[in-house]
């Protein structure tokens, strides 16, 4: 029912693309992430929820056209619906049912409470097609209470040393869900540009953050003393760094994980920080929606793929231009110089 194309993931019975990586007439979106939003399509369709960060990446031109969870649209003849997958604010996994089949592509997904976003839900289908990130047994995520503890231990004691704290995370779902998980108490919290323009989307959808503040360009640098920055990746190494003297520097992934991935990054601190299911996650989503076919796309996906044909399900990998947890560096650079620009003109 679901094939790959040049263009990406297409439904030739419903004719749309899912996360297509070429401009298509229309393209269901599971989620705003760069890899799976990409400019050009003629028309979007999104979650409820994801319609202001989807609106924020792609400007106000595009046509985005939205979905409640759970309800269903017919796209000729094909009935499609769109379910929470619990990996960023209007993440979604994309059910298409037609003539008593059912898939499911679930887009990035993870399991679990996050405040920021609604929560993963388990859809049934025939044939499931999952990412696979983090497909490796070693790749499994600890409580994210005791993650908070630790990023939040680790900015207290660089307060009451009169440091400020850089926290590198993905501008886009990672740093939201770090700022729900940060101890305002501690100190004030200031953001990258890129960062702060999509709390605001945030904002707008209901979800509740911790005040922010805008870094700017200007104002009187004792103030970063005891501040939690957050900033993504594509900061790391910048000329923005110059102005946060004496800060101890931390970087926010699942590669976190592996060792060396923090040395290699040049940071003081690696928290193991992810939006993707772990080993464990992945397999209680496949177990859970019964599928009989297991098609795995972007990441470690030769592992999974025996690992469920030994347990007697069919499995495959999918060859895709989706690339999981990565920097988003352009997305996130954009984002940096439209605020700059918005503040110098203000």
């Amino acid at each position: 029912m679901i094939e790959v194309t040049e263009a990406g993931l297409y439904c030739r019975a419903g004719d749309f693309h899912i996360d297509p990586w070429r401009s298509t007439p229309r393209a269901i979106v599971t989620h705003a992430h760069s890899d799976h939003a990409r400019f050009g399509s003629q028309q979007y369709i999104t979650s409820a929820e994801g319609y202001h960060v989807l609106r924020k990446r792609m400007g106000d031109s595009a046509e985005i056209e939205t979905l409640p969870y759970r309800e269903p649209l017919k796209i000729n003849g094909v009935t499609v619906s769109l379910h929470p997958a619990g990996h960023i604010l209007g993440s979604s996994q994309v059910r298409v049912e037609y003539r008593g089949e059912v898939w499911v592509v679930t887009g990035d997904f993870k399991l679990g409470v996050d405040v920021t976003c609604a929560e993963f839900e388990p859809v049934r289908c025939h044939t499931l097609i999952s990412e696979c990130t983090f497909g490796l047994p070693i790749y499994r995520w600890e409580a994210d209470e005791q993650l908070f503890a630790s990023i939040n231990y680790w900015w207290k004691n660089n307060a009451d040393e009169g440091r400020p704290s850089v926290l590198f995370a993905y501008s886009l779902g990672k740093a939201q869900r770090l700022l729900a998980g940060l101890d305002p108490s501690i100190g004030p919290i200031y953001c990258h540009g890129a960062v702060q323009s999509l709390n605001e989307a945030y904002r707008q959808t209901g979800i509740h953050l911790p005040e922010t503040h805008y870094t700017g360009r200007d104002g009187d640098k004792s103030r970063w003393n005891g501040a939690m920055i957050v900033a993504p990746p594509s900061a790391l190494g910048s000329v923005w760094m110059r102005k946060f003297k004496n800060a101890s520097t931390a970087f926010a992934s699942g590669w976190m994980l592996v060792r060396g991935n923090r040395r290699r990054r040049n940071v003081d601190r690696g928290f193991v920080l992810s939006d993707h299911a772990d080993w464990n996650g992945l397999l209680t989503a496949i177990d859970s929606s019964q599928a009989e076919r297991v098609l795995l796309t972007h990441g470690q996906t030769a592992p999974m793929e025996r690992y469920l044909r030994e347990k007697g399900i069919e499995a495959a990998s999918l060859n895709t231009l989706f690339t999981g947890e990565d920097d988003d560096l352009a997305v996130d650079s954009a984002a940096e110089d439209d605020s700059v620009e918005q503040e110098q003109s203000a």
